[in-house]
């Protein structure tokens, strides 16, 4: 873009850019790309560019509102003698992460209905502790008798033993704490897990978190040498500002803007009066996603495209009905 966003001492300087001209979709289609920098199975990372800042904040916000999870909506406590309030033991079980992946699922129709292989998952947990387990224990008349995620078992409906195993639909991360125990209380209840979205419950979500950042561009508007150039090197993160020695004397150079955290510490050097242009360029952002777990990153970016797709079409057959009237 022509028109990037200029980053001064105490301030920045924008310029109108894609918002000042008519959208041009065959321009769109040749400058838009979408770049993987790098993927695993928790964490993805990508470049997507030539589009508007709304575009990208559209992307963001649906990825942490709208794409569905499964997660746990009813408890049934049968008993529960431990420390914790029956409401607190819920909630905690409730925001507990699971496996399973809610394209195999239906959204509940009717939260009062029987659950059914289609639309719910069940778990149980039935534990007590007694002296003897904490004499298993270090220090074991000093502490209580930890219950984790492990001691939840998934209990199958219908054909779901057909179609899922224990590690297709059980809890993500065995060790995440939910209550402790002192000998003779004792925890028995049933879970039952549904399909829904983050913008009813937050425990829905498919993701930690999800954001993006314009991608930063710096150019060195004069040459900078010797202690300067050390000194430059030492405002930004490392790997941003490169040295290279030419004739015996350090010059520096920019390695990698990427990384560049904008954190305009070099405005604070008179030396480097004129001689640096920090920008962003409006039209590229650096996008992550963090995923739970249940779902591939790259999985949550497409679910998260068809809600926009669904969302664009959907206001262009209303505006077009309005039209017709």
């Amino acid at each position: 873009m022509n028109n990037p966003i200029i980053m001064n001492k105490y301030s920045i300087e924008r310029t109108l850019g894609n918002e000042n001209k008519p959208f041009n979709y065959d321009e769109f289609v040749k400058n838009f790309k979408v770049k993987i920098i790098s993927r695993s199975e928790s964490d993805l990372e990508f470049d997507l560019i030539g589009i508007d800042v709304a575009v990208a904040n559209s992307l963001r916000r649906v990825i942490l509102s709208e794409v569905p999870s499964m997660a746990i909506e009813k408890v049934h406590i049968y008993q529960n003698t431990s420390y914790i309030l029956d409401e607190i033991l819920a909630h905690r079980l409730g925001l507990i992460p699971l496996k399973a992946d809610p394209r195999q699922f239906k959204m509940k129709e009717d939260e009062n209905s029987e659950p059914n292989e289609h639309d719910s998952l069940v778990y149980e947990m039935k534990i007590k502790c007694t002296k003897k387990d904490l004499d298993s224990l270090a220090h074991k008349q000093f502490i209580s008798f930890p219950v984790y995620a492990r001691h939840i078992k998934w209990l199958a409906l219908g054909n779901q033993k057909d179609i899922f195993t224990e590690k297709d639909v059980g809890i993500i991360g065995d060790d995440i704490l939910i209550a402790k125990l002192r000998p003779g209380q004792e925890i028995e209840l049933k879970m039952f897990a549904v399909k829904g979205i983050p913008k009813d419950h937050a425990k829905f979500q498919s993701v930690c978190t999800a954001w993006y950042r314009m991608m930063p561009d710096i150019k060195l508007l004069d040459e900078i040498k010797g202690n300067d150039a050390l000194l430059l090197q030492s405002c930004f993160p490392k790997g941003v500002i490169g040295l290279k020695s030419v004739k015996g004397v350090l010059n520096a150079f920019v390695e990698d803007s990427r990384i560049d955290n904008s954190s305009r510490n070099v405005f604070r050097y008179k030396q480097f009066d004129n001689k640096i242009l920090l920008s962003k360029i409006q039209d590229h952002f650096i996008f992550t996603i963090e995923s739970v777990g249940a779902m591939d990153p790259s999985v949550i970016f497409l679910e998260a495209l068809n809600i926009l797709i669904r969302k664009v079409n959907s206001a262009s057959e209303s505006a077009l009905n309005q039209t017709e009237i």
